[in-house]
């Protein structure tokens, strides 16, 4: 099979580190009158990574398919950047597909979102030093975001990315290791399964495992994403357990 087509997680990290480095760029919609809450955003970019991958665009000869084997060859880097009012504008003429909050009118490129409601457009991968000027002009910084009131539990048979606890992540941070959580858990999935969720619209949900509920999961033989240290946090910390239905063999 090609590398398009097994787990980018499971490459040798030697090899990959020699191989031009490609990077997927998110950009989450921060208006000041009314910013999206913090889980909802995490949400809305682990779908977008999602949506992206399953988007016949990057399959076989279209046309983002070469970016994103070239990407997926080498080290697998997300950025999380944030856009209000005209940056936002000039994010969304750039090739790219735009994902909204379930709250905020569910689907892909779906009704107009309400007030608050978090908006997350994903790009196909560039270069790690060639992003587009509209795009490397916006801020990494000022992702921070909050969840007015804690999350309810998540929905059963909902897939869940859980996050470690006390890793301290700023919500861009926090964002790009959801997206990693979810694509591990595409990457795992038979094809049925993956059609399944596909059909569904990707639900899922992001939630802090309390400190017991983390150590088992990251023994549970579910995927884990390990971090490669480039920012915020030390080389190797387990971030997020991808816990689906579907990748649970007991």
């Amino acid at each position: 099979m090609t590398s398009a087509e097994t787990s980018p997680f499971q490459h040798e990290a030697v090899s990959r580190d020699d191989l031009p480095q490609f990077v997927l760029p998110l950009v989450v919609r921060i208006e000041r009158a009314a910013p999206p809450t913090r889980t909802d955003a995490l949400q809305t970019a682990a779908r977008a990574v999602l949506v992206l991958l399953a988007d016949e665009r990057c399959a076989g000869e279209g046309p983002w398919a070469q970016a994103v084997r070239d990407w997926q060859d080498a080290r697998i880097r997300k950025v999380v950047r944030r856009a209000r009012g005209a940056e936002w504008r000039r994010a969304e003429a750039l090739p790219g597909i735009t994902v909204t909050s379930a709250t905020g009118g569910g689907a892909p490129e779906g009704p107009a979102p309400e007030p608050g409601a978090a908006e997350v457009r994903v790009f196909p991968p560039v270069p790690l030093d060639g992003w587009p000027k509209d795009l490397a002009r916006l801020q990494v910084s000022g992702t921070d975001l909050d969840d007015p009131e804690p999350p309810p539990p998540p929905p059963a048979g909902v897939p869940v990315l859980w996050l470690a606890t006390r890793l301290g992540m700023t919500a861009g941070k926090a964002m790009a290791q959801a997206g990693h959580g979810a694509q591990l858990a595409w990457w795992e999935l038979p094809d049925e399964d993956r059609a399944a969720w596909r059909a569904a619209g990707f639900p899922l949900a992001v939630r802090t495992a309390a400190p017991e509920h983390w150590a088992e999961l990251v023994a549970s033989g579910l995927p884990v994403v390990r971090d490669a240290g480039y920012t915020e946090i030390a080389a190797g910390s387990c971030t997020v357990v991808a816990d689906h239905p579907a990748l649970r063999t007991g």
